[in-house]
């Protein structure tokens, strides 16, 4: 059979799906400013906007590449998502203090955190599961920082976003889980 001939390959719909989201919070706040002279973004905040949203759809992209299980899949969706909250609310108004105060940094090494670690274990679900929770403790961190640099109360939000990491974690460990014993069943 030519490869005319063959049918189609089936569309992820979570990929896409995925973009579709990011196009429209894209163009969200372009419809906000019609209605709101509050809303009122120069192009610089819609190049910052389009970058984040890109990233995380494109790291979506990415996990369901790596692994067409559910859990995975989920457990990508939930880490991207707070890394991406995480970003939104720094950049926006700050996360201690206002978003000019420099303690936010610590915020962004947690992230990296999350990045790295993803990519240095190349996105198998057994070693993500360490990630996440080295994450989730980098996170626990920055409510110590903040309290005893600057005096700040974080604890809810850091609660937040630990119980996020931490079920991601949860996650992976459920994908890892499926995948090892889908191997023990073939071999």
């Amino acid at each position: 059979m030519s490869d005319l001939a063959q049918p189609a390959a089936p569309r992820n719909r979570w990929r896409i799906a995925a973009w579709m989201l990011a196009l429209g919070l894209w163009l969200l706040p372009l419809v906000a400013q019609q209605f709101s002279k509050e809303m009122n973004w120069s192009v610089g905040d819609f190049v910052a906007w389009a970058i984040m949203l890109a990233l995380a759809a494109g790291l979506f992209d990415l996990a369901t590449r790596a692994s067409g299980h559910g859990a995975f899949r989920l457990g990508a969706a939930v880490a991207i998502g707070t890394g991406f909250f995480i970003t939104w609310s720094n950049l926006a108004v700050g996360i201690i203090g206002s978003e000019d105060n420099p303690l936010n940094q610590i915020f962004f090494a947690v992230l990296a955190i999350a990045v790295f670690g993803a990519l240095f274990v190349r996105f198998d679900a057994a070693r993500l599961v360490r990630v996440m929770q080295a994450t989730a403790a980098a996170q626990v961190l920055t409510a110590i920082v903040a309290l005893v640099v600057n005096g700040a109360y974080i604890f809810v939000i850091t609660a937040v976003f630990v119980a996020a990491w931490l079920f991601a974690a949860e996650l992976f460990r459920r994908a890892a889980a499926a995948t090892e014993a889908t191997a023990r069943a073939a071999g």
